[in-house]
């Protein structure tokens, strides 16, 4: 998506040959333009699919999954990354390796809002490793329902993520592919 390649080549920042901070439009300052754009192309992708239901992973995914689920006229499902004291009942949960924290967490689903009649479309920011994205094939396992497609904004191509999905039978649609970071360097794939 040229849109978002050039917002990246503009303003986000490659620290290093793993990290790109993209703050300033995408996870911490929000350019909503971009974000319509986004769920517009999402959705005009994965259009004919049958898709019932969009999900994400809190946080950084809301806004473009909330896009692509609105373009799509599917409601939008955010697993959470922490426990909560409120909605323990009817819960189910797995580990999740984050690439960019450097951590592992528990990534919780509310079963009431995923069926096993459910075709999911999985949207996220970025994709390195695909751990985010198997554990939220996990879950939709667990409860039966079929996961539609993957939808990332930024992958980064020089890790295993695309493979490992692909492997497993996924389609994963990425709007920009990094093939190379270096501290102030970012060069696209394509």
């Amino acid at each position: 998506m040229k849109e978002l390649k050039d917002r990246i080549l503009a303003e986000g920042r490659a620290l290093n040959e793993d990290i790109l901070k993209v703050d300033s439009f995408i996870n911490h300052q929000v350019d909503m333009e971009l974000m319509s754009a986004i769920g517009k192309e999402f959705a005009e992708h994965f259009k004919d699919l049958g898709i019932t239901k969009v999900i994400t992973i809190e946080s950084s995914g809301i806004i473009p999954a909330g896009m692509t689920a609105l373009e799509l006229g599917v409601p939008l499902v955010i697993l959470k990354k922490a426990s909560s004291n409120v909605l323990n009942d009817d819960m189910i949960h797995t580990e999740v390796t984050s690439f960019t924290k450097g951590n592992s967490y528990e990534l919780s689903l509310c079963k009431r809002y995923i069926t096993e009649n459910d075709h999911v479309l999985f949207i996220d920011d970025f994709l390195a490793n695909g751990e985010a994205a198997t554990g939220v094939i996990r879950l939709l396992r667990m409860l039966h329902a079929t996961m539609a497609g993957i939808g990332i904004l930024i992958e980064k191509t020089f890790q295993p993520g695309r493979g490992k999905l692909e492997d497993a039978g996924f389609e994963v649609y990425s709007l920009a592919r990094i093939k190379k970071l270096e501290a102030g360097s970012i060069e696209f794939m394509d």
